[in-house]
């Protein structure tokens, strides 16, 4: 009998410890008292800040009702801007649209679920059930702007610094149900896809929301489908560059890198990219390209060898085998290749002699740093040239100097002066003509006459944000309306798109905490494991989907026609903000929009 106890002390013992090696661990240290890297279920962090019994004062019972996608619901206060039962909003054919409901009150939920219907017109016509998302609002930790609320900007590695709260920003289309706490409020996303080849009309559908079995209320959903039609993403002009991360997937998976159970996770994930337009495949051909500045660091997707013989060999499997499954999913206008001047000028290469991966420190303008890339171009541009990709494939690089970069074309119009190029950074006048692709900061500004000159040679003007801005941000805590102010932004400054570095550089948890040691939260990713989307990227692609209205209405109407919609979009100022919330300056664009 005690060899029988023994047995099991030691057994309860072993799993204890089994099961807290496996649960997870935030950035910030936290456990998160649950399964490492959840997929399918999982359980939010306890919310930091306390109900304020005095804000529910004077509510009872259970309520629902639709809210604006202009709002992040926090989880312990009632919810504000709040419009009713029943809610319409206009789509074009082929547009995504977006409604937002929030359930509240002083009574537990036990289990939260809603349905919607197909959406059906007078005429008998239907949005079905295939063009709907719908999910949770989840709750993500948050933090804040540095304390000169000037920037994201700087290392965090004591989370007591900043103050933490649950953010709505996850949309979990996967939670069939949902337990919501007395005095707390939880939102609901619908998203409709509308079919590019529906009929004009209202389409009217009901959402009908439950606690278990239990109906708490019913809402109507109408979209106004109007007579325009959107094109498909693929055919979109809007240069949309986020920049992938596929290790970040193959981490948080737990799964080999490249292997058939990677590719199979990465793949819905990617398809989010393609269907908001994406343009550009992300490639690291180097080590570490930005110097493990995410949690995941990026590994080379060229393998550099150096021969017996002191010459260089490179094998370049799995940068083909990322390019083609990116390609297949229908991204294939450019590939950036990263990079030529990484940030700790560190190369790593497998040397034959030693049988060891060594590294060597070198800059551009040294003997050895040319000889080293002379080789390594030569031998990618007659392989990009066997596999049809030359042609879309950009020497890229991030946010270097001038001379630099001077020293770096030097090399590679050496090795192939048909290599196209691309950087983001600060706008140099010498680099203006030499590349291909170009997106600065948005607080610098292209002149006028040199977008159009770039524009007539087929070259690609952008912008981008990073930590650096305040107002407007992709932050899990910026107002939602900022990411489709930024996607608008490009239309009045007459540029191709938007570039953001980190499309999916996961930290350790990203369901649980946003927070980085290094950025504000939600720097570093848009979307969420599982393919679960966000309030942010959704904002995004609508901001990039009013793009493409405008280009297509500028074709269609007469300038006088468009004056009211230009004096509109010539008051995107980031400098306005937050003084005046994004939502102000975007919803008067669709309003403009709508007119026609």
């Amino acid at each position: 009998m005690k060899k029988y106890l023994l047995f099991i002390v030691v057994l309860i013992v072993t799993s204890i410890t089994v099961s807290a090696q496996n649960q997870g661990v935030t950035h910030t240290g936290r456990n998160t008292g649950q399964v490492q890297y959840p997929l399918k279920e999982y359980k939010e962090l306890e919310n930091p800040v306390a109900v304020d019994a005095a804000k529910w004062r004077g509510i009872e019972g259970k309520h629902v009702a639709w809210g604006s996608i202009d709002e992040r619901y926090s989880q312990e206060v009632p919810p504000q801007m709040l419009q009713g039962k029943s809610i319409e909003v206009n789509a074009w054919k082929g547009e995504r649209v977006h409604a937002q409901f929030a359930v509240y009150g002083n009574e537990y939920i036990r289990s939260l679920n809603f349905e919607v219907s197909d959406l059906q017109s007078k005429q008998g016509d239907v949005i079905r059930q295939d063009r709907l998302l719908k999910g949770f609002v989840r709750y993500v930790m948050t933090d804040e702007l540095n304390k000169n609320g000037k920037s994201g900007c700087g290392k965090r590695p004591d989370a007591t610094q900043w103050d933490s709260t649950l953010v709505a920003d996850v949309i979990d289309h996967l939670a069939t149900e949902l337990e919501v706490k007395a005095y707390n409020t939880q939102g609901g996303w619908i998203r409709v896809w509308v079919p590019q080849d529906a009929k004009t009309g209202v389409y009217t559908g009901t959402v009908t929301v439950k606690n278990g079995n239990e109906l708490i209320d019913k809402l109507e959903l109408k979209v106004n489908v109007k007579n325009h039609v959107l094109p498909e993403p693929a055919n979109w002009a809007y240069h949309l560059d986020l920049w992938q991360n596929p290790y970040a997937v193959a981490r948080y998976y737990q799964v080999e890198p490249w292997s058939e159970a990677h590719m199979d996770a990465m793949k819905p994930i990617m398809q989010m990219y393609q269907q908001a337009g994406g343009k550009v495949i992300t490639a690291s051909i180097m080590h570490k390209p930005w110097n493990g500045q995410t949690f995941d660091y990026f590994e080379s997707m060229v393998t550099w060898i150096k021969k017996l013989d002191g010459s260089w060999a490179f094998d370049f499997a799995v940068f083909d085998k990322w390019v083609q499954f990116m390609m297949d999913l229908g991204v294939k206008k450019e590939i950036g290749c990263y990079s030529m001047v990484p940030w700790a000028l560190s190369f790593q290469y497998f040397d034959q002699a030693s049988n060891s991966m060594k590294f060597v420190h070198i800059e551009p303008g040294e003997p050895a740093y040319d000889e080293m890339w002379t080789a390594m171009l030569q031998s990618f541009a007659k392989h990009l040239k066997e596999k049809g990709w030359f042609e879309i494939t950009h020497i890229a690089m991030d946010e270097r100097s001038i001379d630099v970069m001077l020293k770096t074309l030097k090399v590679i119009r050496k090795a192939d002066p048909e290599f196209k190029i691309s950087m983001a950074g600060n706008l140099y006048d010498e680099l203006v003509d030499e590349l291909n692709d170009y997106c600065i900061t948005m607080s610098q500004k292209w002149a006028e006459d040199i977008i159009k000159k770039r524009r007539a040679e087929g070259k690609t003007t952008t912008f981008y944000t990073c930590c650096a801005e305040a107002y407007p941000n992709t932050f899990t805590f910026s107002a939602p309306a900022e990411a489709e102010w930024l996607a608008l932004y490009a239309e009045k400054a007459n540029l191709d798109g938007y570039l953001r570095w980190a499309y999916n550089s996961w930290v350790p948890e990203p369901l649980l905490d946003s927070r980085y040691i290094t950025w504000a939260a939600g720097d570093t990713y848009l979307v969420y494991p599982e393919a679960r989307t966000s309030i942010r990227f959704e904002r995004l692609v609508s901001g990039i989907q009013d793009y493409e209205k405008i280009k297509i209405l500028r074709k269609e109407l007469k300038p006088s026609a468009l004056q009211r919609l230009d004096k509109v979009l010539s008051t995107f100022d980031e400098t306005l903000l937050p003084a005046t919330p994004a939502s102000t300056f975007v919803n008067k664009v669709k309003a403009e929009i709508d007119r026609f």
